[in-house]
């Protein structure tokens, strides 16, 4: 190829490149920003910076979150461990309550019955300091599925006490807001 033909090349390809410019001015400017910024070290520097910083701090928020939820987790292995065991002394409970009961009060007795109180109150303070809350008393309220277990219906003794608790067998209990044991009871049933 001759000179006249190269330099006759180099002139066409130059008239294609402005022809394309002013058809396509913001792709021209783009490709060479994109250049510019390709070339720029500084900028490249200052992008991989941030990207680092923004991994940085996922990283960071991932962590908060991982140690939060575990202790959580840890949290609540400790309520279901105290759980079980205080679940496993309610029986020690009621048994206290029923030999209170069942004990006459009798002077030969007195120190008997005071002994059972001392026991009584004092297993039921150190309970009460592992989170274990008695519930109330449900004689005389309205059934409630939530916090009470019907173990059988008996006719009520007057029609307003139908749907209401006549008596209660067994104490419920609770363990912050979740019920540990529901209260047995009985309930009274329309005649």
């Amino acid at each position: 190829m001759s000179e006249k033909e190269q330099h006759k090349d180099e002139e066409l390809n130059q008239e294609q490149a402005e022809t394309q410019r002013e058809e396509h001015p913001e792709s021209a400017a783009e490709s060479s920003e994109k250049q510019e910024v390709e070339d720029d070290p500084i900028q490249k520097l200052q992008d991989e910076v941030q990207d680092l910083k923004d991994q940085n701090l996922r990283l960071y928020a991932e962590f908060e979150n991982f140690r939060k939820r575990t202790a959580k987790e840890r949290l609540q292995m400790m309520d279901s461990a105290n759980k079980d065991t205080l679940a496993a002394l309610l029986p020690v409970l009621d048994d206290f309550d029923r030999a209170l009961k069942n004990t006459e009060a009798t002077p030969e007795n007195e120190a008997v019955l005071e002994g059972l109180k001392l026991i009584q109150h004092k297993l039921g303070e150190t309970l009460k300091n592992k989170g274990l809350i008695a519930m109330e008393s449900t004689i005389g309220k309205a059934f409630d599925v939530e916090e009470m277990e019907a173990i059988t219906q008996i006719p009520a003794p007057s029609p307003e006490l139908a749907g209401m608790v006549i008596d209660e067998v067994e104490k419920g209990y609770k363990i912050g807001e979740h019920v540990l044991r529901y209260a047995k009871v009985v309930v009274g049933k329309e005649a």
